[in-house]
């Protein structure tokens, strides 16, 4: 795995040094993974002077993690819902997104998690991984992505069960996969530019 320095332009040499080695399209993917559970992200909501808003809260400590992958250029994204961020669901995630775009060469851009190095991961043949600097998600635009769905979609959200926050997610991610302009509106930062 290609790691990237802080202050390189590695990205775009290699996306380059890719699509002149393979005879099929490149594409340019950022990864990364996010919990989602039951714990309440209460917001400030506009009222009318003098009123007082009333969100349900819980401290309940059970989660999901939703995998996502993103593509700058079109905005086209892939997730899927898993019940643990390990080097297991990172496999099934891989072979997702291998089985999504078969006839593709993907560099698949994401950070240094554990199981994103693991020995035990198995990559498909047509996935490139590209690891970021270490203590760098301002530079993956799917930290964004991640951002914009808690504020819009889970802000004052209260779920009773876990159940309950897969089905919201699922729906979530559903409206974000067929919203490629709201995703690429995260994805346009100028390093990534230049690989594109």
């Amino acid at each position: 795995m290609m790691r990237l320095k802080p202050s390189s332009k590695k990205l775009p040499d290699f996306v380059n040094s890719v699509t002149k080695t393979v005879k099929k399209p490149v594409r340019l993917f950022f990864q990364d993974e996010a919990r989602f559970g039951k714990i309440c992200q209460v917001r400030k909501v506009w009222l009318p002077k003098g009123e007082r808003s009333v969100v349900e809260a819980q401290h309940i400590r059970q989660y999901l993690y939703a995998y996502s992958t993103m593509e700058p250029k079109t905005g086209e994204s892939v997730s899927l819902i898993l019940p643990y961020a390990d080097t297991a669901c990172m496999t099934l995630f891989l072979q997702e997104l291998s089985e999504r775009y078969p006839a593709d060469e993907i560099v698949l851009v994401l950070d240094g998690a554990g199981w994103h190095r693991s020995g035990g991961l198995v990559v498909p043949a047509n996935i490139r991984l590209v690891c970021l600097p270490p203590y760098s998600p301002q530079l993956n635009p799917v930290e964004q992505l991640w951002k914009g769905i808690r504020t819009r979609f889970f802000g004052n959200a209260y779920f009773e069960t876990l159940d309950a926050v897969e089905a919201h997610l699922v729906k979530t991610l559903r409206w974000v996969e067929a919203n490629t302009a709201w995703v690429k509106s995260f994805a346009y930062f100028p390093y990534i530019q230049h690989a594109i």
